[in-house]
């Protein structure tokens, strides 16, 4: 069974159009329009191909949790095919890396403080309406990996971030859609584990860390 489903894996990988598509959510996730504009394929060619790499368990595809109309496609990263097939992709430039979600009370603070440890660059977290305080399942989930967040408390993005020179990751889908495209380089549809007990903050945990490897990687070499 494993050995059928990697030779699907890999069959689906087989064709430059795929690969395209999957090279284009190395560092992001994208909706399928801006997948069309990134990899240049009519919608059409594009849902096709869609369709092979989800039923291959490569790509997912997400109902925002802002815009319920959109949908973001992301990687399978726990796959490992994933992990190796995909470009590295260019990094994004800026003087400091800002990480975006909402509440800036788990998903943006854990995302800063992996970098933090993986990376030089600077960095800082931020939320488009920032509660009082962080979340403290973030915090306990940061530090069963020996982390901890690097600021006391939320902080609003309109303080935060500085035009043009920070490279915004939106790490929600409500910070990606109330900033627009325009105003972030990178849009990570994580989903919010805030409602949800200690497993859900693990699991936002385990979906940031191969992302910010990713990411980490590219900044080093960029």
């Amino acid at each position: 069974m494993i050995e059928a489903s990697r030779a699907h894996a890999h069959a689906a990988l087989a064709e430059p159009r795929r690969l395209a598509i999957v090279d284009a959510l190395a560092l992001g996730d994208l909706s399928p329009g801006e997948l069309c504009e990134r990899t240049g394929q009519s919608s059409n060619l594009l849902a096709h191909h869609l369709g092979v790499l989800e039923s291959s368990g490569l790509v997912r595809r997400r109902r925002s949790d802002g815009d319920g109309r959109r949908a973001y496609l992301t990687l399978a990263w726990e796959n490992p095919i994933v992990a190796a097939t995909a470009a590295q992709g260019a990094a994004p430039t800026g003087a400091r890396v800002v990480f975006v979600c909402s509440a800036n009370s788990a998903r943006s603070q854990m995302a800063a403080s992996l970098l933090a440890r993986s990376s030089d660059s600077p960095v800082a977290s931020a939320g488009t309406s920032p509660a009082e305080a962080i979340h403290p399942l973030a915090v306990a989930e940061l530090a069963r990996h020996g982390l901890a967040p690097l600021a006391p408390a939320p902080a609003s993005a309109a303080d935060v971030v500085v035009a043009d020179r920070d490279i915004v990751v939106a790490v929600c889908d409500n910070a990606y859609e109330d900033l627009g495209p325009l105003n972030v380089a990178l849009h990570w549809s994580v989903p919010d584990p805030a409602a949800g007990n200690a497993d859900a903050f693990g699991k936002a945990f385990a979906d940031l860390t191969p992302r910010i490897a990713r990411l980490a990687d590219a900044l080093s070499n960029g």
